[in-house]
């Protein structure tokens, strides 16, 4: 099977690329653009600017699966600040990407939505629970209304042709390769990195903590993408993948902390924006049809992610 994985430079691309490079059976070939490319002995690279018609092209030759991991993305400061870095560049690249793959024929496409289209909610919430009458968190629109439309491009596109497209509507992931310098990360990277690389008695947040989160763990997403390559029936299917249930940013400091065996104090800083929502995600549906379920802990991913960065954050920064 080969495997193309645009954004393979990328927290999710890399590790994606890196678990199907690993195993017998697969040729994977990592897309890589601005960001340099690494090392790895079953991983092929190729050069490409996604947002040109002629590169796209040339990348999706021959290929049988698609995972659609490339993306402008960026954290908290810049949803607030720019908001629009979040919008053309994805729009004009996965319409490019999926338009080829429909004319190429390939055989499946994994494309990686998100959650912000979702209202707070205190229960976990089902793919059906999005409601387009009620109005996005003005910080979201942009996004939130960006990955929309593309998840109903996905759905086209196997309506008119060959090509089976998969949709996640993943939570919040972590674990090794993702962001952790503070300009770009989000919460739980920055914290990773603010609680292991303190050196007074405190370590600061930005607002009050109050925010609820669905945190998955970088394997369980890999999992899911296995899953759906090979349990998939539908020509278009639509899956929440999370880990099922919500953690405060609060608590989730905490138990970094205790994690890191660190004596910190948490030191809220309330000038910094909060947005205070409560978000979870129903899975039944991925469990259900493609038999996926999530199988690390929290507290075990949180060890696992500060096991990682301690022996390679000074390489990878």
């Amino acid at each position: 099977m080969k495997i193309l994985v645009c954004g393979a430079t990328g927290f999710i691309g890399r590790n994606i690329a890196e678990s199907y490079a690993n195993r017998e059976g697969f040729q994977v070939i990592g897309v890589f653009n601005k960001r340099p490319k690494y090392n790895h002995p079953n991983l092929e690279w190729v050069s490409a600017d996604l947002n040109k018609p002629e590169d796209v092209n040339r990348v999706l030759e021959g290929v049988d699966v698609v995972i659609q991991a490339a993306a402008t993305t960026s954290g908290s400061k810049d949803i607030v600040s720019r908001p629009y870095i979040h919008v053309t560049d994805n729009a004009v690249m996965n319409s490019l990407l999926f338009r080829a793959a429909y004319k190429k024929k390939v055989s499946h496409v994994i494309f990686f939505s998100c959650t912000v289209m979702l209202q707070s909610s205190d229960k976990p919430q089902t793919e059906d629970d999005y409601d387009a009458n009620t109005e996005l968190h003005p910080r979201y629109f942009g996004v939130g209304q960006t990955k929309l439309y593309l998840e109903k491009m996905c759905d086209f596109y196997s309506r008119i042709g060959e090509t089976k497209f998969t949709v996640l509507r993943h939570t919040n992931i972590y674990g090794p390769y993702d962001k952790f310098d503070l300009e770009r990360s989000h919460v739980f990277g920055a914290t990773i990195t603010k609680v292991l690389s303190a050196s007074g008695d405190n370590v600061s947040v930005w607002g009050t903590g109050e925010e609820e989160r669905d945190l998955l763990y970088i394997d369980d997403l890999v999992r899911f993408v296995d899953h759906a390559i090979n349990n998939q029936k539908s020509l278009y299917g639509l899956y929440n993948v999370g880990y099922g249930s919500a953690v405060s940013i609060k608590t989730l400091v905490e138990k970094i902390i205790s994690a890191s065996g660190k004596k910190l104090k948490i030191d809220h800083d309330l000038s910094q924006p909060t947005i205070k929502t409560s978000l979870s995600l129903n899975c039944e549906k991925a469990k259900n049809e493609l038999g996926w379920t999530p199988k690390t802990s929290l507290d075990d991913g949180i060890a696992k992610t500060i096991s990682w960065w301690k022996k390679n954050i000074k390489n990878f920064n």
